[in-house]
């Protein structure tokens, strides 16, 4: 354990073996901090919070900050992290905003510089959220999820497993698994090369191929599209984005005509290139 002397810390504050605390950083307890951890300079941990083993908080980002929600009131809220997450610079993550309610953070997430993740949230294992993104209260994202830069996600908003939604993007509806959503909650196509990076076979890519075209190309609505893949699923991944669209409250990001380099283009010309 290596704790610098001009590092603050407060409370009920549990430190396991190689834990390192950086210059001015500043943990209010009650925290626990699982071996292997670093909180680098300038970093600040509100509790209550339990994170895991072998994270890193990097310099100025504040974890376990009270809800910036009008409705709370000093309740006892949470904020729980698994092992080997990486937040980056001025990163922002708040504990729950009702007694006794819990921010989720799970295992291997990169919380890019800049970034903030609001109360009530749960964000699965293996995601990536990038600079300057602003992640509402009450959002749900799954594993290997992405959102690039400069996102804005609405509160209550879902991300399926592997969906994306691509820079600069406001994102109101829920994105399906394995689909990627572009500017105004538009979704636009698979993300073949994020399931093919992450080992699903050409099988698998072209099932969910074709369940995107049933969804938002056919002469099917969305509601009907999804119980005839319900009924007979090609696959495991089109009957987990089946599972995850009926339990929408939401509703799901919609399909329209988009700009792509000063032009509009249909979401079907994008398909043949």
């Amino acid at each position: 354990m290596a704790v610098h002397p001009t590092a603050i810390l407060t409370g009920d504050v549990q430190l396991a073996e190689d834990v390192e605390i950086g210059p001015f950083a500043v943990i209010r307890g009650p925290v626990s901090i699982g071996k292997g951890t670093v909180v680098e300079e300038r970093a600040t941990i509100q509790g209550p919070t339990e994170i895991g083993c072998h994270n890193r908080i990097c310099c100025g980002a504040v974890v376990g900050g009270d809800p910036q929600d009008r409705s709370y009131r000093g309740q006892r809220t949470y904020l729980k992290m698994g092992d080997h997450n990486v937040i980056r610079e001025y990163a922002t993550i708040h504990r729950g905003s009702r007694e006794d309610s819990y921010t989720i953070v799970g295992d291997r997430n990169l919380l890019m510089g800049l970034c903030h993740v609001a109360h009530d949230c749960r964000i699965h294992n293996e995601v990536i959220i990038a600079n300057g993104s602003l992640v509402a209260g009450h959002v749900e994202i799954f594993d290997k999820a992405i959102i690039s830069g400069q996102v804005a996600v609405h509160q209550f908003v879902r991300i399926g497993k592997l969906g994306m939604a691509g820079g600069l993007s406001r994102i109101a509806g829920d994105i399906p698994p394995f689909m990627i959503a572009l500017g105004e909650s538009t979704i636009i196509g698979p993300n073949s090369v994020g399931m093919r990076r992450a080992g699903y076979s050409a099988e698998a890519r072209l099932a969910v191929r074709r369940a995107f075209r049933l969804m938002y190309r056919s002469a099917h609505t969305i509601a009907g599209a999804l119980e005839l893949m319900a009924a007979t699923p090609e696959t495991p991944e089109v009957a987990e984005i089946a599972a995850f669209a009926a339990g929408s409250k939401r509703g799901l990001c919609s399909h329209h005509r988009f700009l792509v380099q000063g032009k509009v283009r249909s979401a079907a010309s994008e398909d043949k290139r």
